[in-house]
């Protein structure tokens, strides 16, 4: 998740990995570096950002 110095709610992020069958996965990432690493692109998951105040991809 990132927060760094921003009043700006819109800019709290986090990364998950979008399954295959349209799910994301049941688990968090710290970073996305450690989401890509987990992330099996050669299945058709995908590595995306999402805005942690209304869930949101970005």
């Amino acid at each position: 998740m990132t927060t760094g110095e921003t009043d700006d709610v819109r800019d709290v992020v986090g990364v998950s990995v979008l399954l295959a069958n349209g799910r994301l996965a049941g688990r968090s990432f710290a970073t996305r570096a450690e989401a890509e690493a987990w992330a099996r692109p050669e299945e058709g998951e995908q590595v995306v950002e999402l805005n942690l105040l209304c869930d949101c991809d970005l």
